[in-house]
């Protein structure tokens, strides 16, 4: 059993399904249309990003053909279809609502697909998941007020069709205080919290996330490791860290998997889960991330089951459902621990 990481960005799917989306909805654009034409095209630009900047300016392009609430139920199904074959029980997924509205796509036509798809994959593959509401820090924190607003308005937080709330996009020189104001108004409604740091930007992104928003967990949170003190209170804690390492080296937040801080978090007792991110671009679902932290680090049975406790019990699933996670981790530690 692969542990149920909370952490994964539905943007837009891998490039042939991309390529038949932009032909049934993508106006003519010159800049679209040759990069798109062809899925071995984009393959190739998908493999050479530069930065977490780099990869932003393709990923809005790509998602410019998601209209319908159809498109985005095929590209959550597909994700979950992907999922499930490799082992996941349950995801936590963020998405991006203010890409979508920005361009007159409705924030419900957004949450109507990707429910579609959460209730079909529950159905047919037991995989239960959950949606992270995710704010674009490059955008006004009005805009996300207004989001957030417009999600609570229709109820989508009390009826728990959206879990929580994160924060996305370009890292450095957008601090995540610029939107405690949301932050504040979540935690006050009891809605739970997270916040893409130390990413890019340094171990202060971190500190501030959970100092100033009150951020229930951290995505990323490599930089962690660049003070110690912040490590250790993360570690006492017991806040969880949603670890994507395939991502950070596709984007050059570090020059290989085994640069990442793992071997260092389960010294110092600091929670964290393996998880995907933008999987569709950087070729790294959640199995391909689990045998590349494998290959790195060689960890041994009790690490993995560190690992797979700390990201179910850091989920935002229900007692219950955490409890059925936990059972099937037993069962799965009992079935392989002669042969680890």
């Amino acid at each position: 059993m692969r542990t149920p990481p909370p952490h994964r960005r539905l943007p837009l799917t891998h490039p042939p399904l991309l390529s038949r989306s932009q032909e049934r909805h993508l106006p003519p654009r010159p800049l679209h249309r040759p990069l798109l034409h062809l899925p071995q095209t984009l393959e190739q630009r998908y493999e050479n990003f530069t930065s977490l900047n780099d990869f932003l300016h393709y990923y809005f392009i790509g998602m410019s053909v998601l209209l319908h609430s159809s498109d985005f139920e095929s590209l959550a199904y597909e994700y979950f279809t992907r999922a499930h074959n490799d082992g996941v029980h349950h995801a936590e997924i963020f998405f991006d609502p203010q890409a979508h509205t920005s361009r007159g796509v409705a924030y419900g036509t957004v949450v109507e697909g990707l429910v579609a798809a959460q209730k079909k994959a529950e159905k047919e593959f037991g995989l239960s998941s959950k949606l992270i509401l995710c704010f674009l820090r490059h955008l006004p924190a009005s805009e996300a007020g207004e989001t957030y607003k417009e999600a609570e308005a229709l109820g989508h937080f009390s009826d728990g069709t959206v879990a929580g709330i994160g924060l996305d996009s370009s890292e450095v020189g957008f601090p995540p205080e610029i939107f405690r104001e949301v932050y504040t108004s979540a935690g006050k409604a009891g809605i739970r919290r997270t916040a893409h740091a130390g990413e890019e930007g340094d171990s202060t992104y971190i500190s501030r996330a959970l100092d100033l928003c009150n951020t229930e967990r951290i995505d990323h949170g490599i930089r962690l490791v660049d003070d110690e003190e912040l490590l250790k209170r993360v570690a006492k804690d017991k806040t969880l860290v949603t670890m994507c390492p395939l991502s950070n080296v596709r984007l050059r937040c570090v020059t290989k998997v085994a640069d990442l801080p793992i071997r260092k978090f389960l010294d110092e007792g600091v929670r964290f889960s393996i998880n995907s991110d933008d999987p569709a671009y950087f070729g790294g679902y959640i199995l391909d991330n689990y045998c590349a932290v494998q290959e790195s680090f060689n960890l041994s049975l009790v690490d993995w089951k560190f690992i797979a406790v700390a990201a179910i019990e850091g989920s935002w699933c229900d007692a219950e459902r955490k409890s059925a996670l936990l059972a099937k981790l037993e069962e799965w530690e009992e079935k392989y621990k002669s042969v680890a």
